[in-house]
């Protein structure tokens, strides 16, 4: 059991939450939620005892042990993958540390022979015998392959060191396990499995994470940080935002009668409980949607971008035509090659592949800012391209205000016409004058958004949009696209925006491409599918 009582904290005048008082319980998992900067890092932090809270306690159960997942991939880079797993947990780690060097000592003794037998029967207690193999099968189902498991940490790839820091954390079975981010740098097969892994686990887990999929496959409760609160609210992501969002319905609907609002609210709980879609999960999470008082459902404080796109015309008939492109880097590594397809009305098109400098690379190619080694790239007449690059720093080296940025890309030069497409992306008052070279990630994005609207176009090319995104813009963006009847392509490391917005899946490998109409789910469960991309990879890991 995790509880805290009476937590604040405060940076100076700034406070990002006080008075909290929550209760974490062995089986379930709770979802961290909040803007960008509103402490969720933090909190999982204060968890952990790395910050120290301004006012109040954290409460751990007598004799349990928390593992943490945190960002730092550079911590253990003078340890062996074997060595960092086994460091997850504390105290086997240490009786191992502390046996060894007795059986190190050039004068062992008799009182040293009485500490080891000592030490032994601690370390059978901790099944300490079996603790590499158990190590060695944690990394093995985290696609760690045998031969790096004593391999430096400080010599593996980011993708890698991230899958052994995952080991780690969730090694030796804790009590309570902290995520912050865990599906960050995973592929689909991987975050399936800790998926899978966290459904079937028994102890308390506190998970931050933007992957709204990951969040509806694991959560049994969300944990909103909110206009300096903390509130708990029962059910995954998609239950919390989709009844956040019918309270705020309801509270906007003056006239509308108490019983007939505790109806629609109880008919959305029944509809979402029988529809719970993981099953191991769905049994512990209907039982609690079934407690739930339908008075705790209130509506959200949030504000939601206002995405909406608006093209000037449609699309005709002709509208894209690749054909026999080929693309290699700088260095000379072939990215892709004899890539042909055709685009037909209505075709929402996410692009996969197992190296994302190939998507990016594609991109470039067929926006027209690369040239293709070989083959044609011809749009038909009717189209208008917006585009949002993977990176935009080049947007942004100039120190203009937000007004004047996006005005020049507007043929309405009016001020308040342009504020009005920044209103949309929540920039509002004195922060459309902030300067455009020093925004964050995410106000980057909002702005290169708001660009895209602009645009009026009928063709949206779109380079993991979601990237440095809160939930509520993800959101939004998601919505919007959903909504989006013309032609899009685009690649996204968020399973949920390329599930419910692809209605055509191309896969590009170095061989060429996978040319599938079908949705994302089906293409990566389909046997077929993957036994050919096990030929043309090796493997069948996919994903940026």
């Amino acid at each position: 059991m995790l509880a805290v009582s009476n937590l604040s904290l405060r940076y100076g005048k700034r406070t990002l939450f006080e008075d909290v008082e929550l209760k974490f319980t062995h089986g379930n998992c709770y979802g961290v939620i909040g803007a960008n900067g509103a402490g969720k890092s933090t909190f999982l932090k204060i968890l952990s005892g790395e910050v120290d809270p301004t006012t109040g306690h954290v409460h751990i159960g007598p004799g349990e042990r928390m593992s943490v997942l945190r960002q730092n991939h550079f911590e253990f880079d003078a340890f062996t993958v074997m060595q960092t797993v086994l460091m997850g947990n504390e105290r086997l780690w240490n009786l191992m540390q502390e046996k060894d060097a007795l059986y190190a000592k050039p004068d062992f003794s008799d009182a040293d022979g009485e500490k080891a037998a000592e030490l032994e029967t601690l370390f059978a207690e901790m099944d300490g015998w079996n603790a590499e193999s158990d190590a060695a099968n944690l990394l093995s189902g985290l696609g760690v392959k045998e031969d790096l498991h004593h391999t430096l940490m400080g010599e593996l790839s980011g993708k890698v060191k991230v899958r052994v820091l995952l080991a780690r954390a969730l090694y030796g079975n804790p009590e309570i396990l902290l995520l912050d981010e865990p599906t960050n740098d995973l592929d689909v097969e991987t975050i399936t499995w800790l998926e899978d892994f966290l459904a079937d686990f028994q102890n308390t887990v506190i998970v931050v994470s933007h992957d709204r999929h990951f969040l509806d496959a694991v959560c049994t409760h969300i944990v909103d940080i909110d206009f300096g609160k903390i509130q708990l609210f029962t059910g995954n992501y998609t239950f919390w935002y989709e009844s956040s969002q019918l309270a705020l319905r309801q509270r906007a609907d003056q006239n509308k009668k108490m019983e007939d609002k505790r109806k629609e609210l109880q008919e959305f709980v029944e509809r979402f409980s029988a529809n719970a879609s993981k099953s191991r999960q769905a049994t512990s999470r209907k039982k609690l949607l079934d407690k739930l008082v339908i008075d705790n459902i209130q509506p959200s404080n949030r504000k939601y971008p206002g995405i909406i796109f608006r093209p000037d015309r449609d699309c005709g008939d002709q509208i894209l035509a690749v054909e026999g492109i080929s693309k290699s880097s700088a260095e000379g590594v072939l990215l892709f090659q004899d890539v042909s397809f055709r685009l037909v009305k209505g075709d929402k098109v996410a692009i996969l592949s197992r190296e994302h400098s190939a998507i990016t690379a594609f991109f470039e190619v067929i926006t027209g800012h690369e040239p293709a080694d070989t083959g044609t790239v011809e749009w038909g007449t009717t189209i208008t391209t917006a585009y949002l690059p993977n990176n935009n720093a080049d947007f942004f080296r100039s120190d203009d205000n937000l007004v004047d940025w996006l005005r020049q890309y507007s043929t309405n030069k009016d001020e308040t016409y342009v504020r009005g497409f920044l209103g949309k992306m929540l920039f509002s008052g004195e922060e459309v004058l902030k300067k455009c070279n020093v925004l964050s990630g995410g106000e980057k994005v909002r702005c290169m958004i708001s660009r895209m609207m602009l645009a009026n176009a009928n063709c949206l090319i779109l380079d993991e949009p979601t990237n440095h995104l809160d939930l509520e813009s993800i959101t939004a963006f998601n919505n919007a696209m959903k909504e989006w009847p013309h032609i899009a392509l685009f690649s996204s490391h968020d399973h949920e925006f390329t599930q419910t917005v692809a209605n055509r899946i191309i896969e590009i490998t170095p061989a060429g491409i996978l040319d599938k109409r079908m949705s994302y789910d089906d293409y990566i469960n389909d046997k077929s599918i993957r036994e050919v991309r096990e030929k043309m990879y090796g493997s069948v890991t996919i994903g940026g």
